[in-house]
């Protein structure tokens, strides 16, 4: 199987890189067993980015290697250390390479060097708990996970870029012309279709320079697939003009100029957008004897029609010089008329946040699925095999409207309620206002391991509150007794027992109080 040089379509499978994942972590040193939470964030995982590179004139690097991945983003660590991002993937295509979705739908149309578009968007690194504390839950024991980068399939086509295009039937000599303009040198024969990819040819005429490109394989029923011109037709629809190169020495039945260019009109018609373009018409190949006599009983018809009309001879180089000054002229009154490009200002503007719900509900026969960005990337962060993550989960649920909003449709205890999409949702069963994991201890998300629950943290709130309303001249051991309690405060040179209130040696508060 011969291994093609100039690939314009391919099917490419992107993969952003997955954010890293946040850890959980307590900072320890001597005395200090619980430092407080230190756990970084995970980083960013790497994109996916398309970038015009002038040096590159085809797809064929893709065509073989059609899978391509960007870096992950690297794991948190503890004493605050964040993970690294993962590096961003950069696909250099052509000039003028559209990028469309599987069904379709234009993503993007990359035409100017340097152009770059971020095809697949790597995921964001899960927060660590130290950026998980608050007020409320002062030491997290979770930490939330990376999320999965965007994976994708595109398709890549190539639409050359080129000042003029040449059409017309096979072996009507658009490839010699080519070669005879420039310095080109496409593969030339004398059958059929033996262009099978466009060729691009530079072309100087006076002080204009542009591009001349050929689409092969043009015959009738091209734009429904017939020949190769259903292939390539695209490549035309960036050109300034259209020239047609008519074979007037053609041993063919059937065939004459007029014909060829009804036909090939026909085509151009039927693909669509190109009726704008200027058009000029050349009989190719007067060089031959019957080839001159044709060009000369078919060019007052033509110009009847009001088209320009150069006869040459690709092999004798007569006509050259005219026909490409004419090209010239087109081109350059196509660039005059072309309003002058505008420096381009990027304005970073955040994301809409309202004018819309956070989150959607509908009944299906599997269960209430809920839809929406925050729900599913929540879930997606969740470590579920940590009861204090689910617990925060739930609680993020919660304060976002989800269980209320289930409740307000009619959802009973035991109804299954699925977050996502359907083919990666995940199944909770409906259990309003019921506390998961850390929250059997205290409410969603806290952590109760700095509550002051200890009796003797208690008295002391006792007395402390009493002490504003203590009559003239008493002590705080006098409003102590008159509680009916003992001040955990006091010391024995006071003469007040002080008894063992439960304190251990490993109470950081007991000191030498016992």
């Amino acid at each position: 199987m011969a291994v093609p040089t100039f690939v314009d379509r391919v099917v490419l499978q992107v993969t952003a890189g997955r954010g890293g994942n946040g850890v959980a972590s307590v900072h320890r040193e001597k005395f200090k067993p619980l430092g407080g939470p230190d756990g970084g964030n995970g980083g960013p995982g790497g994109s996916v980015i398309l970038r015009v590179d002038p040096d590159v004139t085809t797809l064929i690097d893709y065509h073989h290697s059609p899978h391509r991945r960007a870096e992950h983003g690297g794991h948190g660590a503890g004493s605050h250390r964040n993970g690294g991002h993962g590096e961003d993937l950069v696909l250099a295509v052509p000039d003028g390479t559209v990028v469309r979705d599987e069904r379709g739908d234009v993503l993007a149309d990359l035409v100017g060097p340097g152009t770059e578009m971020v095809v697949a968007e790597g995921g964001r690194g899960g927060l660590g708990n130290a950026a998980l504390a608050s007020s409320k839950r002062k030491a997290p024991g979770f930490a939330l996970l990376g999320e999965p980068g965007d994976d994708l399939t595109v398709v890549l086509e190539l639409k050359v870029v080129a000042d003029v295009g040449l059409v017309g039937f096979p072996s009507a000599g658009k490839s010699s012309l080519i070669a005879a303009l420039s310095r080109a040198r496409p593969k030339i024969a004398d059958y059929p279709f033996t262009t099978l990819v466009p060729n691009l040819g530079v072309v100087t005429a006076g002080d204009t320079t542009f591009t001349v490109a050929d689409v092969p394989g043009l015959i009738e029923g091209a734009s429904e697939g017939r020949g190769l011109g259903h292939d390539f037709l695209r490549h035309v629809e960036r050109c300034a003009a259209l020239v047609h190169v008519i074979d007037s020495a053609t041993m063919e039945p059937g065939r004459d100029p007029l014909s060829d260019l009804d036909v090939i009109e026909n085509e151009l018609s039927k693909y669509g957008g190109l009726e704008d373009r200027p058009r000029l018409v050349v009989l190719n190949k007067i060089d031959v004897p019957d080839g001159r006599d044709l060009a000369d009983i078919v060019l007052p018809d033509l110009e009847a029609r009001g088209l320009t009309v150069i006869p040459v001879s690709a092999a004798s180089h007569e006509g050259l010089r005219e026909l490409s000054f004419a090209m010239a002229e087109i081109v350059a009154a196509t660039r005059r008329e072309r309003p002058a490009a505008e420096a381009t200002r990027i304005v970073i503007r955040p994301h809409e946040t309202s004018g819309g719900p956070d989150f959607t509900i509908k009944e299906t026969g599997e269960g209430w699925r809920v839809r929406g960005e925050k729900p599913e990337r929540w879930v997606r962060q969740t470590d579920f095999s940590n009861d204090e993550a689910v617990g925060f989960l739930a609680d993020r649920l919660n304060r976002l409207g989800v269980e209320e909003k289930l409740l307000a449709l009619g959802a009973q205890e035991g109804d299954a309620v699925l977050i996502g999409h359907a083919d990666n949702a995940v199944v909770f069963d409906f259990k309003p206002m019921m506390d998961a994991g850390a929250e059997i201890l205290g409410r969603r998300g806290e952590d109760t391991r700095f509550e002051e629950s200890r009796p003797a943290a208690r008295r002391r709130r006792e007395i402390d509150e009493a002490m504003p309303s203590r009559r003239e001249g008493e002590t705080r051991a006098d409003v102590a007794r008159r509680l009916g309690v003992v001040d955990p405060d006091a010391d024995a040179e006071t003469g007040t027992d002080v008894p063992d209130f439960g304190w251990d040696e490993d109470d950081p508060d007991a000191g030498d109080r016992a």
